[in-house]
C-alpha cells in the first residue's frame, strides 16, 4: 500500500507492491508535471483531478 502525499489517503500501488502488472497510474494521459512540493504518488483521485485541472489550463490558452 501507498499513502497520498497530497490528501493522505492509502491506495494500492502496482511498484510499491512488487505487482508483476503496470501500475494504475500508467493508463492516465501521460507526463503532466506535479508541483514540487508534492512529490511522491498521489492516489487515482488526486492525480485525476489534477491533471483534468491542467488541461482544462492547456486548452484555455
Amino acid at each position: 500500500m501507498s499513502t497520498c502525499t497530497r490528501c493522505g489517503a492509502e491506495f494500492g500501488c502496482a511498484m510499491v507492491d512488487g505487482s508483476p502488472e503496470p501500475c494504475w497510474c500508467t493508463a492516465l494521459p501521460p507526463a503532466l508535471p506535479v508541483p514540487q512540493e508534492a512529490a511522491g504518488c498521489w492516489c487515482p483521485a488526486c492525480l485525476r483531478a489534477h491533471i483534468e485541472v491542467e488541461l482544462a489550463k492547456r486548452r484555455m490558452l
